[in-house]
């Protein structure tokens, strides 16, 4: 065997290893949509990013403010801590090319960004692992997907009506 053939079946191979990389990357579920924390404090939408490559989640709705640590008191925000509404909790998230996506959870307990990852189980939820230096050593969250969001003059009704 020639230099020229071990060459073309050596890009061949690549290409190969290239396209089911890609493939594996689009296979990723879209964890687009609304989702209500673990807690049932917040309602995190999940969107594109400034980066329309990218992924966020933003804090669509402030439902109640439990301590993760603690559910039975209500939380002090952290020194510095920002308004929760609009916060962005979820941040730089890309496919990882195993069906999940890859990206940072901000902490907003203790103030601190985690690496995470998320991925949609078969319910459609949003099953979230953030970790410092490998998933190993983490923690795991479901978030349950939400249906639409109500309109805000229906949930300001529904508000006014419960008085």
């Amino acid at each position: 065997m020639d230099l020229v053939s071990t060459f073309s079946i050596w890009r061949a191979g690549a290409a190969v290893l290239l396209l089911l990389l890609a493939e594996g990357a689009a296979a990723a579920a879209d964890p687009r949509g609304r989702f209500l924390t673990e807690s049932g404090n917040l309602e995190v939408e999940i969107a594109p990013c400034a980066d329309p490559a990218l992924l966020c989640g933003t804090v669509a709705r402030v439902v109640a403010n439990r301590s993760m640590a603690r559910p039975e008191q209500a939380m002090a925000p952290p020194a510095g801590a920002r308004e929760l509404l609009g916060l962005q909790l979820l941040s730089g998230l890309r496919p990882d090319g195993e069906g999940g996506w890859q990206g940072r959870l901000y902490n907003r307990e203790n103030g601190r960004h985690y690496d995470c990852r998320v991925a949609l189980d078969e319910a459609g939820h949003l099953r979230l692992r953030a970790y410092v230096l490998l998933p190993l050593f983490g923690k795991s969250q479901l978030w349950r997907r939400l249906a639409e969001a109500p309109a805000p003059a229906a949930e300001a009704a529904a508000s006014a009506a419960s008085r």
